[in-house]
């Protein structure tokens, strides 16, 4: 089977490619990069016009199964995925039973395989149910398929349980990804701690809840030698934290999420529950340092933290509706809405911390059009103006902070190892 998108621009910023071009594919596999319009297969798709570009790769969703299959399954989460240009999706370990076992692990993976259209790469639980004491058996979970370790939803908080999670997995050269808060500063908190809260009457989460636990585990890195990723960072003290690290050599990591590059706690007037996050929407400083680091290279991915709810769930009092917000399918749009039209990010640099970025984070195959690679691709129409419409999502959820906002770029189809999807 050869297949040919033909007459886009190819980018691709691992390989240092950005030129027009048949991406020719066969037998699954990127066969070569031909002259604009040279090349015939069995099957041609006309890109003229449009971007072609590396999968997308996602670091954080949940795709809520096993256990909370009426928010998400594998199926929806997948296809909404697909929607939004990713091929790849790292989903985390909060599920019911967690996935803290190889059993869990391969049911995950079998899953996937039969119904998903993506591929999905299991993240499993430092500790046993996620409950901050006892490790699970980190060797185990590896060796059935996860990529990495985290207790995410449920941050460590005993500094010695971390300090022996990551001694552990730096013998096996695991990846300890960590959601950074410390817990009693954050009881009962249900949005960012500022003005707009006090005004609201709603409970702060304070920034240095962040950069606290941030701090102590960039210490634990440097002490074991673990590798070690920072998740969702919200805070200009965490980037700070981030970016030091990196100057001192340590093997550290971050990512961040559209919703921390383009929102601030503003969104939460009117006690908007979709706008409400863990961690939550900070301020505007907040977002111009996120901004910076991005577009500098000390935050290395975009992810979505992907988290989503039954409508019922978030249509509750502000304070008692659950944190999290749906994002697979406006990520690329928001980013280049907000970000690359307006100057603040390069398209080279989005589409590099969108593919290459987080492979390398995690080590994972993907992230770049090399000859001979599996053909994982997101082709882009950039032109494209479209209003976000939760009702048409391929997720079974809809919680969104962006329903009516008008976004101009968008995803025309995903190639899958090959198998072109129409989104």
């Amino acid at each position: 089977m050869r297949l040919v998108l033909q007459g886009g621009r190819i980018l691709d910023p691992a390989n240092h490619v950005d030129r027009e071009g048949d991406l020719v594919i066969e037998d699954g596999r990127i066969a070569e990069i031909a002259a604009a319009s040279s090349a015939t297969g069995d099957t041609v798709r006309d890109c003229r016009g449009l971007m072609v570009v590396p999968g997308f790769i996602d670091l954080h969703v949940h795709l809520r199964e096993p256990g909370f299959e009426y928010k998400e399954d594998i199926e929806t989460g997948t296809r909404a995925a697909a929607a939004g240009g990713f091929t790849t999706v790292c989903c985390m370990p909060n599920t019911r039973p967690t996935i803290d076992s190889a059993a869990v692990v391969r049911q995950i993976l079998e899953r996937a395989a039969t119904v998903g259209s993506a591929r999905v790469y299991p993240v499993a639980a430092l500790t046993r149910d996620m409950a901050g004491d006892q490790l699970t058996e980190v060797h185990d979970v590896l060796t059935a398929g996860a990529v990495a370790v985290s207790d995410d939803a449920v941050p460590i908080q005993n500094s010695e349980t971390m300090r022996r999670g990551m001694e552990y997995c730096a013998q096996l050269g695991a990846v300890v990804m960590t959601h950074n808060e410390d817990q009693a500063l954050t009881h009962g908190g249900a949005m960012n701690e500022g003005l707009t809260a006090t005004i609201m009457g709603a409970p702060g989460i304070p920034a240095a809840a962040e950069d606290i636990v941030a701090a102590r585990n960039i210490a634990l890195a440097r002490l074991t030698g673990c590798r070690l990723h920072l998740l969702h960072i919200s805070t200009a003290g965490t980037v700070e934290l981030l970016r030091r690290a990196k100057a001192d050599g340590l093997p550290v990591t971050g990512e961040t999420c559209p919703h921390y590059l383009t929102l601030t706690d503003a969104a939460c007037e009117g006690y908007n529950t979709n706008a409400k996050m863990n961690p939550p929407l900070r301020t505007l400083a907040d977002v111009e340092a996120l901004r910076t680091a991005l577009a500098d290279g000390t935050i290395d991915a975009i992810s979505t933290d992907h988290a989503p709810h039954a409508g019922y769930e978030k249509e509750q009092e502000f304070d008692r509706a659950p944190f999290g917000i749906v994002g697979l399918e406006t990520a690329f749009g928001v980013v280049h809405t907000f970000l690359v039209r307006r100057g603040a990010l390069a398209i080279e640099q989005a589409i590099e911390r969108f593919s290459a970025g987080p492979a390398r984070c995690l080590g994972l195959p993907g992230g770049a059009l090399s000859v001979g690679a599996t053909a994982d691709v997101a082709v882009l129409d950039l032109n494209a103006s479209w209003t976000v419409a939760p009702a048409s999502f391929r997720s079974k959820s809809r919680n969104t902070p962006y329903a009516g906002a008008e976004l101009t770029g968008r995803v025309a189809f995903t190639v899958l190892g090959g198998r072109v999807l129409d989104v």
